[in-house]
């Protein structure tokens, strides 16, 4: 590839439109990029960013309105067609096979072949296998053994190896769908060196993400989509954050943290002493008052999720000792339950939804044996959605959404909130949120915050963890720091510091005297 004229359109789409079950998910979209270019593609959850970017890799096909690639018609009918075309999609969830190695998986479907007397033989040349990968994972600077499983990289260096796949299908256009979601800040300098390199070599790169910063870094033009519709599009440098804020939402956020109604009361709802889960948490001591939003900060590997997991029962507790409302609670899902602590996980699709379940399903999951009647356990679908559809309705789960539906079928921020339903619909006490906002825009982050400091002000005790300081600094009444699994310092609210939080987090412990 050779960069190409800014100008000249490697990738059009001309009046483009979609729907899910009878839903307009987009409406007349017209949007064209250059080669050589990276594209910012901003929008709420639930604006149709990743439904375009899935008719342009052939997972879906448009209701209205044509695609051109390279000046010619492009219509794929399925992800092969796209990747014979020269478009590579980088999921938010990576499209890799864990149990397979690294070479295997940057060669499904077209592994090199052993040949005998001129004749290419059913058998893998495993020696040619290693040479390619090796020479692809040189071009990404990711240093792994062509042998290695996938299971056994970091994030990052999957993300490397999903770039890999681009470089080898030499792919003329690359989407990157929230790409830096879970990785660490050296693991996101590495990915913008090498989407940069994409587009220096001619690639038009898309890149969707909710990091504004990220997006005000690294790309050359901005698209806004709002409920399906194309808002405005042009260079970066003519969008600020506040215009990008208020085209994405419709309306400016002047403040982003709603006010707190109520305070912490002085009653002591969660006690934890000595808290030891080896080898990430290590003599964790802290207590959580009724109506308070406590936060949870530091580094990746802090022990911040395993302080979470291990107060619910996930992760063996080694030592310490925890009292729920001032009874001792061996922590076990159920038991944590049926004493209303409720934990909502960081990873939402892989631990807190049935993807293909329906959204009424996945919401009365927990509360089911409160909800089922009699001898036979009889459960009323009549009064089940009722009581769904007041949870759902008290999160204010996007208007219009069917409660049959699949929750895949949602936008990540109304995943969340079905999530939160599910739990609010067991009263709980005590809630553990870990990442509540990871992955949604920040309109969908506003409606979350309101949430959190609704059950604040009713009562509910709330152990927040958030790699966002500015996220704790704007609803919290204390927060924690935790650094390598112990408590590094606690803050009162007219104490909060970014400067101070940063510096505990990144606390190192002394040498032991020789």
């Amino acid at each position: 590839m050779t960069p190409a004229d800014a100008d000249t359109p490697l990738l059009e789409f001309r009046g483009v439109g979609r729907s899910f079950f009878g839903v307009p998910v987009l409406r007349d979209v017209s949007l064209a990029l250059g080669a050589g270019r990276v594209l910012g593609l901003v929008g709420e959850n639930g604006a149709g960013k990743s439904t375009l970017m899935n008719l342009l890799g052939g997972v879906h096909q448009p209701d209205a309105g044509t695609m051109r690639l390279a000046g010619a018609p492009y219509a794929p009918r399925r992800p092969r067609d796209a990747a014979a075309a020269g478009v590579a999609f980088i999921h938010q969830e990576l499209n890799l096979f864990a149990n397979l190695s690294v070479a295997e998986n940057l060669h499904l479907g077209a592994f090199p072949r052993r040949r005998a007397w001129g004749i290419s033989l059913p058998l893998i040349d495993r020696a040619a296998l290693r040479a390619r990968t090796a020479e692809l994972l040189a071009r990404v600077s990711l240093d792994v053994s062509p042998d290695a499983l996938v299971a056994a990289l970091s994030p990052g260096q999957r993300q490397l190896v999903e770039i890999a796949k681009a470089v080898a299908l030499r792919a003329r256009v690359v989407i990157f769908d929230e790409p830096t979601t879970s990785l660490t800040a050296p693991e996101v300098a590495q990915l913008f060196r090498l989407i940069r390199q994409l587009r220096d070599g001619g690639a038009a790169v898309v890149y969707i993400s909710h990091n504004l910063a990220d997006v005000r870094d690294l790309c050359d033009d901005v698209a806004v989509l709002r409920d399906g519709q194309l808002v405005s599009t042009g260079p970066r440098a003519a969008y600020g954050e506040d215009r990008v804020i208020s085209e994405m939402v419709g309306r400016s956020i002047e403040r982003l943290f709603p006010a707190r109604a109520g305070a912490p009361r002085e009653e002591v709802v969660l006690r934890v002493e000595g808290l030891a889960a080896p080898p990430a948490v290590r003599g964790v001591s802290f207590a959580l008052r009724r109506g308070e939003i406590l936060g949870l900060a530091g580094l990746m590997g802090a022990g911040r999720t395993e302080v979470a997991r291990a107060l619910f029962g996930l992760d063996p507790v080694a030592a310490g000792t925890i009292a729920l409302e001032g009874r001792p609670l061996a922590p076990a899902p159920r038991a944590c339950i049926a004493r209303g602590m409720a934990l909502l996980t960081e990873d939402r699709r892989a631990e807190g939804l049935l993807m293909e379940a329906s959204v009424v399903d996945n919401a009365a999951l927990v509360a089911l044996p409160t909800l089922a009647r009699g001898p036979l356990a009889w459960l009323g679908r009549r009064a089940l959605r009722r009581r769904v559809a007041a949870a759902t309705a008290a999160v204010r789960v996007q208007a219009g959404v069917d409660a049959a539906r699949p929750v895949r079928t949602l936008s990540g921020g109304n995943q969340q909130k079905v999530v939160l339903a599910k739990w609010l619909m067991v009263g709980p006490r005590v809630i553990l949120l870990d990442e509540p906002t990871r992955g949604i825009d920040v309109g969908a982050k506003q409606e979350v915050y309101r949430i959190v400091q609704q059950l604040a002000d009713d009562g509910v005790a709330i152990l927040l963890i958030s790699s966002e300081i500015e996220e704790l600094i704007g609803l919290c009444d204390r927060i924690l720091v935790l650094a390598r699994g112990r408590l590094r310092d606690e803050l009162a609210r007219l104490d909060f510091d970014r400067e101070r939080i940063l510096r505990a987090a990144l606390h190192r412990e002394e040498p032991a005297p020789a």
